[in-house]
Formats: C-alpha cells, sequence, structure tokens
C-alpha cells in the first residue's frame, strides 16, 4: 500500500493534478513524454477544448504546434519556483493569415492563471499569465498578459526591471543591469538584453547579436522562477531578470500564435525560493 500510495503522489508531482495548491517538484521531469499529449489540455478561440484540425499533435517525439488559429496547451497543474528547459524550433511557414509574411510568433507562458480564453490579448484567444516571448528577433522578451478571473475582476500581471535609460520606439524599455527600476503592470514589454533597435515585424528578421539559431535549428529557452524573482535564457545566455513577480505561481502555457513551431523536450525541476 505504501508503495501505491507514493507512486500516486510523485504521479500528482510530476502532471501537478493531484493538488489544486502548486506543487514542488524535486528533480527533472518531462512535461512531454514523446507519445502524447498526456498531461495537457488543449484550447482554441472559437472551438474550445475541440481541436477537430489537428494543431497540436505528436510525431517523431515532436510536439508540433501547426499555428492554424489561436489558442494554447496548458498544463492541468501549477507550478512555482521552478526551472523550466524547452528545446524548440520553428516550422517552415506562418500559416495563420495574420501573420503572413511577419515575424514567427509562439510564446511561453508561466504563472496563468484565471478560465480558459480570459485574455484581452487575441480576444480571449489565450489566458492571464506572463509570457516569455518566441518571436523572430525578440525571443525572450517579457510579455506582460492581462485577462479576467471567473468572477470578472481583472487578472494584472505585474513586475519590476532594471531597464536601460531610454524606451524603444514604441515606448517600452531594454532589461539592463544596474539600470533604472521600473515597474509594469496589467499590460507591457520588458525588451531582452541587445535586442536590435531596428527590429521589425517581418519573416526572416535575424537580430545582430546572434543570441537566436537560424530558422531550422533547435533552440534552448529556459525561465528561472525563485520567489518573487524571474530570469529569462536563450541558448546558455542570461536575456531577462526581473523582481516582485506578480502572481508568483500558475499554469504553464504553450502559445500556439499563427505560427509553426516545433518542442522536442520540456522538462521541470524545483529550485529555492530564496536568493
Amino acid at each position: 500500500m505504501r508503495r501505491v500510495i507514493l507512486c500516486l503522489l510523485w504521479a500528482g508531482v510530476l502532471w501537478g493534478t493531484a493538488c489544486r495548491n502548486p506543487v514542488p517538484i524535486p528533480v527533472w521531469q518531462d512535461l512531454l513524454d514523446g507519445n502524447s499529449l498526456m498531461g495537457w489540455r488543449t484550447w482554441l478561440r472559437g472551438l474550445g477544448t475541440n481541436d477537430p484540425h489537428g494543431v497540436f499533435s505528436v510525431t517523431n517525439r515532436l510536439l508540433r504546434i501547426s499555428g492554424e488559429g489561436m489558442g494554447y496547451l496548458v498544463t492541468a497543474g501549477s507550478f512555482r519556483d521552478f526551472h523550466l528547459m524547452a528545446e524548440w524550433r520553428w516550422g517552415r511557414t506562418n500559416i495563420h493569415p495574420d501573420r503572413v509574411g511577419r515575424a514567427r510568433d509562439s510564446g511561453i507562458f508561466v504563472h496563468v492563471t484565471g478560465p480558459d480564453g480570459n485574455s484581452h490579448d487575441g480576444a480571449g484567444a489565450f489566458r492571464a499569465g506572463l509570457e516569455y516571448n518566441l518571436m523572430e528577433g525578440a525571443v525572450g522578451d517579457l510579455l506582460l498578459i492581462r485577462g479576467d478571473a471567473a468572477d470578472g475582476t481583472l487578472i494584472a500581471p505585474s513586475v519590476k526591471a532594471e531597464t536601460a535609460v531610454e524606451a524603444d520606439s514604441e515606448g517600452w524599455f531594454t532589461w539592463a543591469i544596474g539600470g533604472p527600476l521600473r515597474r509594469l503592470e496589467r499590460w507591457g514589454r520588458v525588451n531582452r538584453c541587445q535586442k536590435s533597435p531596428d527590429w521589425e515585424d517581418r519573416s526572416g528578421f535575424i537580430c545582430p547579436s546572434g543570441f537566436e539559431h537560424p530558422v531550422g535549428n533547435w533552440n534552448t529557452s529556459e525561465i528561472i522562477a525563485r520567489g518573487n524573482r524571474m530570469e529569462f535564457w536563450l541558448n546558455g545566455r542570461r536575456v531577462n531578470r526581473l523582481e516582485e513577480v506578480h502572481p508568483a505561481a500558475g499554469a504553464i502555457l504553450l502559445q500556439c500564435e499563427g505560427s509553426e513551431i516545433f518542442f522536442r523536450r520540456l522538462r521541470i525541476r524545483a529550485v529555492r525560493s530564496g536568493p
């Protein structure tokens, strides 16, 4: 009986389905099993949990998100104080009409809260949370995604970040160690370090920093959430750092936003909540 109980507890730790509260994870655990979408739930704007066109699929141990439609995969459980690592690469094209000719676009959301389809962004295509942006030339930007709780009240994510003195052409600031500490709430963006000031939303944009690997090659993105702090890493380089992060826990979401993208690994482990 003791062995059965322990197995059930570990299953809950792995997939976050055994408890309503955030669950600590003691060792690296795969969130993708390479064969199915077990542990995940799909959501597409206008279709809900139905996926008649196979937007989300697993083939040859790769998770494919086709980009057709707007929506996401989301974990059943909630997580806090973690190190998340994702290996991903872009597909061949943008499928959604709104993204044709524009930069490939997706995202990894963490600390996701609220009901399905509650985001103000995308007219309810996503959920409120903090987004590690996956976008050509802008991988590692932080986006605040606001939304509505089940009772209609506003879910307003917030962070602080050290930034450069001057804003970019759209009024947002770039992470810079030792720079002024700025607070963002409800919505907004913190650009990753060394993001090109000439960035354009167009397909094939190449950032001079060389942080991102060319289309067709695998990239490794990491998110380290520790207490009320968070770091974004890209291919072994820290590209963003945030403080006073709110909310401090939530689900993990993989975004479908018009671009084909593949994931070959997504794993997570616990970290200490202190400094």
